[in-house]
Protein backbone atom coordinates (compact mmCIF):
# COMPACT_ATOMS: atom_id res chain seq x y z
CA UNK A 1 0.00 0.00 0.00
CA UNK A 2 2.83 2.39 0.84
CA UNK A 3 4.49 1.74 -2.54
CA UNK A 4 1.18 2.29 -4.34
CA UNK A 5 0.74 5.63 -2.57
CA UNK A 6 4.25 6.70 -3.60
CA UNK A 7 3.54 5.74 -7.22
CA UNK A 8 0.30 7.70 -7.16
CA UNK A 9 2.06 10.78 -5.76
CA UNK A 10 4.81 10.61 -8.40
CA UNK A 11 2.20 10.32 -11.15
CA UNK A 12 0.25 13.26 -9.72
CA UNK A 13 3.45 15.32 -9.40
CA UNK A 14 4.33 14.67 -13.05
CA UNK A 15 0.87 15.60 -14.28
CA UNK A 16 0.83 18.71 -12.08
CA UNK A 17 4.20 19.85 -13.48
CA UNK A 18 2.99 19.25 -17.02
CA UNK A 19 -0.06 21.46 -16.42
CA UNK A 20 2.13 24.19 -14.90
CA UNK A 21 4.56 23.96 -17.84
CA UNK A 22 1.83 24.12 -20.47
CA UNK A 23 0.22 27.18 -18.94
CA UNK A 24 3.51 29.10 -18.60
CA UNK A 25 4.16 31.62 -21.36
CA UNK A 26 7.74 31.68 -22.76
CA UNK A 27 7.67 35.48 -23.03
CA UNK A 28 7.21 35.72 -19.25
CA UNK A 29 10.63 34.13 -18.84
CA UNK A 30 12.43 36.05 -21.55
CA UNK A 31 12.18 33.17 -24.02
CA UNK A 32 11.14 33.57 -27.67
CA UNK A 33 7.66 32.28 -28.41
CA UNK A 34 8.48 31.17 -31.96
CA UNK A 35 6.16 29.65 -34.53
CA UNK A 36 7.42 26.09 -34.34
CA UNK A 37 6.20 25.33 -30.83
CA UNK A 38 3.73 22.47 -30.56
CA UNK A 39 2.12 24.17 -27.56
CA UNK A 40 2.06 27.71 -26.25
CA UNK A 41 3.77 26.67 -23.02
CA UNK A 42 7.35 25.93 -22.06
CA UNK A 43 9.34 23.01 -23.42
CA UNK A 44 10.72 20.44 -21.01
CA UNK A 45 14.24 21.60 -21.83
CA UNK A 46 13.29 25.15 -20.87
CA UNK A 47 11.74 24.02 -17.60
CA UNK A 48 14.91 22.11 -16.79
CA UNK A 49 17.02 25.17 -17.58
CA UNK A 50 14.88 27.40 -15.36
CA UNK A 51 15.30 25.18 -12.31
CA UNK A 52 18.91 24.12 -12.94
CA UNK A 53 18.63 20.39 -13.67
CA UNK A 54 19.24 18.28 -16.76
CA UNK A 55 16.43 17.87 -19.33
CA UNK A 56 16.59 14.09 -18.87
CA UNK A 57 16.19 14.38 -15.10
CA UNK A 58 13.24 16.76 -15.47
CA UNK A 59 11.62 14.47 -18.05
CA UNK A 60 11.85 11.54 -15.65
CA UNK A 61 10.16 13.60 -12.93
CA UNK A 62 7.34 14.59 -15.24
CA UNK A 63 6.97 10.96 -16.35
CA UNK A 64 6.50 9.88 -12.75
CA UNK A 65 9.63 7.78 -12.58
CA UNK A 66 11.19 6.83 -9.25
CA UNK A 67 13.65 9.67 -8.84
CA UNK A 68 14.45 11.73 -5.74
CA UNK A 69 13.68 15.41 -6.12
CA UNK A 70 15.43 17.59 -3.57
CA UNK A 71 13.65 20.30 -1.62
CA UNK A 72 16.13 22.81 -3.10
CA UNK A 73 15.07 21.85 -6.64
CA UNK A 74 11.40 22.17 -5.75
CA UNK A 75 12.09 25.55 -4.15
CA UNK A 76 13.78 26.81 -7.33
CA UNK A 77 10.90 25.48 -9.40
CA UNK A 78 8.25 27.15 -7.25
CA UNK A 79 10.06 30.48 -7.36
CA UNK A 80 10.88 30.35 -11.06
CA UNK A 81 7.30 29.51 -12.04
CA UNK A 82 5.71 31.97 -9.60
CA UNK A 83 3.56 29.31 -7.95
CA UNK A 84 0.85 30.41 -5.54
CA UNK A 85 1.10 29.38 -1.89
CA UNK A 86 -1.44 26.59 -2.43
CA UNK A 87 0.36 25.35 -5.54
CA UNK A 88 3.70 25.42 -3.74
CA UNK A 89 2.31 23.42 -0.80
CA UNK A 90 0.78 20.90 -3.22
CA UNK A 91 4.08 20.58 -5.10
CA UNK A 92 6.02 19.71 -1.94
CA UNK A 93 3.27 17.39 -0.71
CA UNK A 94 3.23 15.38 -3.94
CA UNK A 95 7.04 15.20 -3.93
CA UNK A 96 6.97 14.07 -0.28
CA UNK A 97 9.39 16.80 0.72
CA UNK A 98 9.34 19.41 3.48
CA UNK A 99 9.13 22.96 2.22
CA UNK A 100 12.19 24.89 3.54
CA UNK A 101 10.18 28.11 3.24
CA UNK A 102 7.03 26.68 4.79
CA UNK A 103 7.37 28.46 8.12
CA UNK A 104 8.08 31.76 6.35
CA UNK A 105 5.17 31.49 3.95
CA UNK A 106 2.50 31.66 6.59
CA UNK A 107 1.54 34.35 9.03
CA UNK A 108 0.31 33.54 12.51
CA UNK A 109 -2.29 36.28 12.30
CA UNK A 110 -5.92 35.22 12.33
CA UNK A 111 -8.12 36.61 9.53
CA UNK A 112 -10.23 39.56 10.62
CA UNK A 113 -13.41 37.67 9.74
CA UNK A 114 -12.58 34.91 12.23
CA UNK A 115 -11.84 37.44 14.96
CA UNK A 116 -15.16 39.16 14.32
CA UNK A 117 -16.99 35.83 14.20
CA UNK A 118 -15.96 35.12 17.79
CA UNK A 119 -18.29 37.87 19.00
CA UNK A 120 -21.24 36.22 17.24
CA UNK A 121 -20.78 33.01 19.25
CA UNK A 122 -22.50 32.72 22.61
CA UNK A 123 -20.40 29.87 24.04
CA UNK A 124 -16.71 30.25 24.99
CA UNK A 125 -14.63 30.35 21.81
CA UNK A 126 -11.05 31.26 20.94
CA UNK A 127 -8.48 31.02 18.16
CA UNK A 128 -5.08 29.34 18.60
CA UNK A 129 -2.06 29.90 16.36
CA UNK A 130 0.68 27.53 15.28
CA UNK A 131 2.48 27.71 18.63
CA UNK A 132 -0.80 27.79 20.56
CA UNK A 133 -0.83 31.52 21.14
CA UNK A 134 -4.42 32.68 21.70
CA UNK A 135 -4.98 34.97 18.71
CA UNK A 136 -8.48 36.04 19.73
CA UNK A 137 -11.29 35.15 22.11
CA UNK A 138 -14.83 36.20 22.97
CA UNK A 139 -16.35 37.52 26.19
CA UNK A 140 -17.60 34.05 27.18
CA UNK A 141 -14.06 32.66 26.97
CA UNK A 142 -12.72 35.56 29.05
CA UNK A 143 -15.37 34.82 31.70
CA UNK A 144 -14.53 31.12 31.71
CA UNK A 145 -10.74 31.59 31.84
CA UNK A 146 -10.96 34.20 34.57
CA UNK A 147 -7.61 35.39 35.84
CA UNK A 148 -6.07 34.77 32.41
CA UNK A 149 -8.01 35.84 29.32
CA UNK A 150 -9.91 38.53 31.23
CA UNK A 151 -6.74 40.35 32.22
CA UNK A 152 -5.84 43.62 30.43
CA UNK A 153 -2.83 43.40 28.13
CA UNK A 154 -0.16 46.05 27.76
CA UNK A 155 1.00 47.26 24.35
CA UNK A 156 3.74 44.99 23.02
CA UNK A 157 2.99 42.25 25.54
CA UNK A 158 3.11 38.70 24.10
CA UNK A 159 -0.19 37.03 23.32
CA UNK A 160 -1.58 34.60 25.89
CA UNK A 161 -0.28 31.10 25.23
CA UNK A 162 -2.14 27.91 26.14
CA UNK A 163 0.98 25.97 27.08
CA UNK A 164 2.36 28.76 29.24
CA UNK A 165 -1.00 28.96 31.00
CA UNK A 166 -1.31 25.23 31.64
CA UNK A 167 2.26 24.73 32.88
CA UNK A 168 3.30 28.09 34.32
CA UNK A 169 0.13 29.67 35.75
CA UNK A 170 -0.43 28.43 39.34
CA UNK A 171 -4.24 28.72 39.08
CA UNK A 172 -4.34 26.32 36.12
CA UNK A 173 -3.62 23.32 38.34
CA UNK A 174 -6.82 23.81 40.29
CA UNK A 175 -8.85 25.21 37.41
CA UNK A 176 -8.33 22.22 35.08
CA UNK A 177 -9.93 19.09 36.51
CA UNK A 178 -7.46 16.18 36.55
CA UNK A 179 -4.62 18.53 35.69
CA UNK A 180 -1.98 15.83 35.29
CA UNK A 181 -3.91 13.91 32.62
CA UNK A 182 -4.95 17.09 30.82
CA UNK A 183 -1.43 18.51 30.82
CA UNK A 184 0.04 15.23 29.59
CA UNK A 185 -2.51 15.08 26.76
CA UNK A 186 -2.03 18.73 25.81
CA UNK A 187 1.72 18.12 25.45
CA UNK A 188 1.10 15.12 23.20
CA UNK A 189 -1.38 17.09 21.11
CA UNK A 190 1.07 19.96 20.75
CA UNK A 191 3.84 17.62 19.59
CA UNK A 192 1.51 16.10 16.99
CA UNK A 193 0.34 19.53 15.85
CA UNK A 194 3.94 20.71 15.36
CA UNK A 195 5.33 17.51 13.85
CA UNK A 196 6.19 19.16 10.53
CA UNK A 197 8.04 22.12 12.08
CA UNK A 198 9.92 20.76 15.08
CA UNK A 199 13.11 22.45 13.86
CA UNK A 200 11.64 25.98 13.74
CA UNK A 201 13.53 28.41 16.00
CA UNK A 202 10.36 29.88 17.55
CA UNK A 203 9.14 26.41 18.50
CA UNK A 204 12.52 25.40 19.89
CA UNK A 205 12.61 28.56 22.01
CA UNK A 206 9.14 27.87 23.40
CA UNK A 207 9.98 24.25 24.23
CA UNK A 208 13.25 25.32 25.86
CA UNK A 209 11.48 27.98 27.92
CA UNK A 210 8.76 25.60 29.11
CA UNK A 211 11.22 22.79 29.84
CA UNK A 212 13.37 25.10 31.97
CA UNK A 213 10.41 26.55 33.88
CA UNK A 214 8.28 23.41 34.27
CA UNK A 215 9.71 19.99 35.19
CA UNK A 216 6.31 18.51 34.32
CA UNK A 217 6.43 19.84 30.77
CA UNK A 218 10.04 18.69 30.38
CA UNK A 219 9.03 15.20 31.52
CA UNK A 220 5.95 14.98 29.28
CA UNK A 221 7.82 16.37 26.25
CA UNK A 222 10.60 13.81 26.58
CA UNK A 223 8.05 11.00 26.52
CA UNK A 224 7.42 11.77 22.82
CA UNK A 225 3.73 10.89 23.08
CA UNK A 226 1.72 11.99 20.05
CA UNK A 227 -2.05 12.48 19.96
CA UNK A 228 -4.24 14.22 17.44
CA UNK A 229 -6.20 17.11 18.90
CA UNK A 230 -9.74 15.89 19.52
CA UNK A 231 -12.93 17.15 21.06
CA UNK A 232 -14.60 15.67 24.07
CA UNK A 233 -15.53 16.56 27.61
CA UNK A 234 -13.51 19.23 29.42
CA UNK A 235 -13.99 19.90 33.12
CA UNK A 236 -13.12 23.06 35.03
CA UNK A 237 -13.32 24.24 38.63
CA UNK A 238 -14.36 27.85 38.20
CA UNK A 239 -13.65 30.19 41.17
CA UNK A 240 -17.20 31.61 41.01
CA UNK A 241 -19.30 28.95 39.30
CA UNK A 242 -17.80 25.84 40.80
CA UNK A 243 -17.35 22.66 38.79
CA UNK A 244 -18.51 23.01 35.18
CA UNK A 245 -18.23 20.78 32.14
CA UNK A 246 -18.10 21.49 28.41
CA UNK A 247 -17.86 19.60 25.14
CA UNK A 248 -14.89 20.90 23.18
CA UNK A 249 -14.94 21.20 19.38
CA UNK A 250 -11.83 22.20 17.40
CA UNK A 251 -12.05 23.30 13.76
CA UNK A 252 -9.41 24.30 11.21
CA UNK A 253 -10.51 27.03 8.79
CA UNK A 254 -9.61 26.07 5.24
CA UNK A 255 -8.02 29.42 4.41
CA UNK A 256 -5.90 29.42 7.60
CA UNK A 257 -4.90 25.84 8.33
CA UNK A 258 -2.47 26.84 11.08
CA UNK A 259 -5.34 28.38 13.08
CA UNK A 260 -7.51 26.27 15.38
CA UNK A 261 -11.03 27.54 16.08
CA UNK A 262 -12.00 26.13 19.48
CA UNK A 263 -15.50 26.22 20.94
CA UNK A 264 -16.72 24.92 24.32
CA UNK A 265 -20.38 23.94 24.47
CA UNK A 266 -21.83 23.69 28.01
CA UNK A 267 -22.88 20.22 29.07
Amino acid sequence: MKNEAAIARRKELGEFLQIIRNRSQPADFGLPAGNRRRTSGLRREEMAQLIGISPTWYTWIEQGREVNVSAETLDRLAIALHLTRSERAYLFEMADRRDPQGSLAESDDAPTLLIELLNDIQVPAYLMGRYWDILGWNAAAAELFTGWLDQPRQAGEPLPNMLRYVFLAPQARSFLLDWDSRARRITAEFRADCRSRLEEPALLRLVEELSAASPDFARFWKQHNVLERQGGERGFLHPLRGQIHYQQVSLRPGESEHVKFVMLRPQ
